[in-house]
């Protein structure tokens, strides 16, 4: 069968399910649930898989709601993996549209499936949840979820990896920060707050101080690093000296190397000013995401296919960068996340306007629009060994 015939096998199949991908993406959006929670998308997800042949596999990498889904055919070729995610923000629900995500990845994944008896070769979809901090929810451990994918193997039969992330402009994949996160507790003595203060300790003034301390030491670091943070605990009543207070910081950079480096600066912060006031501090440490390893290769490739699905693709330089644990997948597989515009160009990631955008007929559409660019991806990579070992070559060459 001739590469248009297999691509319009696709186009087929995504149409007559689009539907179905709609409202359960629509579903997904109207029952928001934060990282490790996601109990209601993850079944919504792996029912689509397993109503269309794939062998799911649940709670999977230390994840309650994480899972593995695979489907193969008995000829031999490549294997292509579609990463979904699906958990919403704390108080604020998908605006960050990975209800979006999620949905096109099993889109993505389902309509690939359908050639896979014509050109051989295995899809895969992995659902890892928590990508927005890796909260503790009843479900898994706080930390990297992409990153216990790697560790327990999932990614070791796979060849590439994709997906797309929603936007205020359609781009191809970008360079991303790695970040681990650092969670202070401060451990004081109670006391009335007026008639007996010299008798406490308060573990609030030293998390104030600790805010105050980073946010001097942000002067002197390096350029492209970011260090931000928030008061998780500070006291329970304004007439009792808090003998409690926690906060919850990240550190950015371009790579694990510096972030790593600069840890020691801030725990350094958090000794001297519980040294100062008395407290006790304990420090839990939390490992984020890789920075992003870019392959230009796949890019190419995904930038053909969301020209010939009518997409324009800013081309500009990149002026911001985030983080995502999909950085610690591109560090294991060639990888790709380009970006998909489902709103207008200064649309905001994590605000109310984005969560908008995420449940709006412009976003419905980019969730089909970007299933059919990531399948035929999946197709060419299927089906063209040349291009494959492109991709693979500029993988290895950033070894």
């Amino acid at each position: 069968m001739s590469l248009n015939a297999l691509q319009l096998t696709l186009e087929n199949n995504l149409e007559q399910h689009s539907a179905t991908y709609l409202k359960v993406s629509q579903a997904i959006f109207h029952n928001p649930e934060t990282g490790n929670s996601e109990y209601f998308a993850s079944e919504q997800l792996t029912q689509l898989l397993t109503a269309q042949g794939f062998d799911v596999t649940r709670n999977v990498a230390g994840h309650e709601t994480a899972f593995y889904a695979v489907k193969a055919s008995d000829k031999p070729g490549p294997t292509i993996a579609f990463l979904a995610e699906y958990d919403a923000l704390i108080g604020i629900g998908h605006a960050c549209g990975h209800n979006l995500i999620g949905t096109t990845s099993v889109a993505a994944a389902i309509t690939l499936a359908q050639v896979l008896d014509q050109t051989g070769g295995r899809v895969v979809v992995l659902g890892t949840p928590a990508e927005e901090g890796g909260l503790a929810g009843p479900g898994g451990p706080k930390g990297n979820v992409k990153k216990r994918f790697v560790e327990a193997g999932y990614l070791k039969d796979v060849d590439v990896a994709l997906m797309v992330h929603p936007a205020g402009k359609t781009r191809l994949t970008e360079s991303t920060l790695a970040n681990n996160h650092l969670y202070f507790h401060f451990y004081g003595k109670p006391s009335h707050a007026a008639s007996a203060p010299h008798e406490g300790i308060n573990a609030l003034d030293a998390l104030v101080l600790l805010y105050n301390g980073i946010s001097v030491l942000r002067q002197q670091l390096p350029d492209g690093v970011r260090v931000h943070g928030i008061i998780t605990n500070g006291g329970q009543a304004p007439n009792v000296i808090p003998e409690y207070a926690s906060g919850h910081y990240y550190i950015r950079a371009d790579s694990r190397e510096v972030v790593e480096s600069l840890e020691p600066r801030l725990r350094a912060i958090a000794e001297g000013v519980a040294l100062a006031t008395g407290a006790r501090v304990e420090i839990d440490h939390q490992i984020g995401p890789r920075d992003f390893k870019l392959n230009a290769a796949l890019d190419a490739l995904l930038l053909e296919e969301f020209t010939a699905a009518g997409e324009n693709v800013d081309l500009s330089p990149q002026k911001n960068k985030v983080s995502t644990d999909a950085g610690d997948i591109s560090h294991a597989v060639p990888t790709a996340h380009p970006w998909l515009k489902i709103g207008p160009d200064d649309l905001i990631f994590h605000t109310v306007p984005f969560r908008e955008a995420a449940n709006s007929e412009r976003g419905y559409q980019a969730l089909l629009i970007g299933a059919r660019v990531l399948a035929r991806t999946g197709l060419r990579l299927l089906t063209d060994a040349d291009a494959l070992n492109h991709v693979k070559a500029d993988f290895a060459r950033q070894l």
